[in-house]
C-alpha cells in the first residue's frame, strides 16, 4: 500500500483537481487467444503504461492470482484508481477506472485496451459529481 509519504507528494496535484470533473469509466471486452492477461506482471507494467500515456500517475499496486488463473489488479493513483478482473475460463475481462482531473481516461482506456488486444469493447461512462446524490 502507498504510504503518506508516496501520497503527500502528489498534494498540490490533488488541489489541483479538486474541481475537475469525476469520471468512472467502465470496461467490457473479450480477451484473444494474443491478450496478454495471464501474466500479472505483464498485466501490471502494461496498465502502468497505459495510465502514464493518460498522463496519470502510479502510487502503488496490488493483485491476487486465483487458482484459476483469473486476475484482480488494482493500481493506486495520485488521480483514483484503475482495477482490471479477468475470467480466462469465460476470455472476458473487466476494467474500470475512476479518474479525477488532469488524467487523461479515455487516453487511458484506448492505450490499455490496444496493448491487451481485447475485442468487443463495451465502454460506460459516468460522470461523478461530489456532493450530488446518486440517481
Amino acid at each position: 500500500m502507498p504510504s503518506i509519504d508516496a501520497a503527500s507528494s502528489y498534494a498540490d496535484l490533488r488541489r489541483q483537481e479538486a474541481g475537475a470533473p469525476k469520471r468512472l469509466y467502465a470496461i467490457d471486452a473479450a480477451c484473444t487467444p494474443a491478450s496478454p492477461v495471464t501474466d500479472v506482471a505483464v498485466l501490471a507494467d502494461l496498465a502502468g503504461a497505459a495510465v502514464r500515456a493518460g498522463g496519470g500517475h502510479v502510487l502503488a499496486n496490488s493483485h491476487v492470482v486465483f487458482p484459476n488463473g483469473a486476475i484482480t489488479l488494482v493500481l493506486i493513483l495520485a488521480e483514483s484508481h484503475l482495477s482490471i478482473h479477468t475470467w480466462p475460463e469465460e476470455s472476458v475481462i473487466a476494467i474500470d477506472l475512476f479518474s479525477c482531473g488532469a488524467i487523461d481516461g479515455q487516453r487511458v482506456l484506448d492505450e490499455l485496451t490496444g496493448a491487451l488486444r481485447l475485442t468487443a469493447v463495451r465502454v460506460a461512462e459516468v460522470e461523478r459529481v461530489p456532493g450530488q446524490r446518486p440517481l
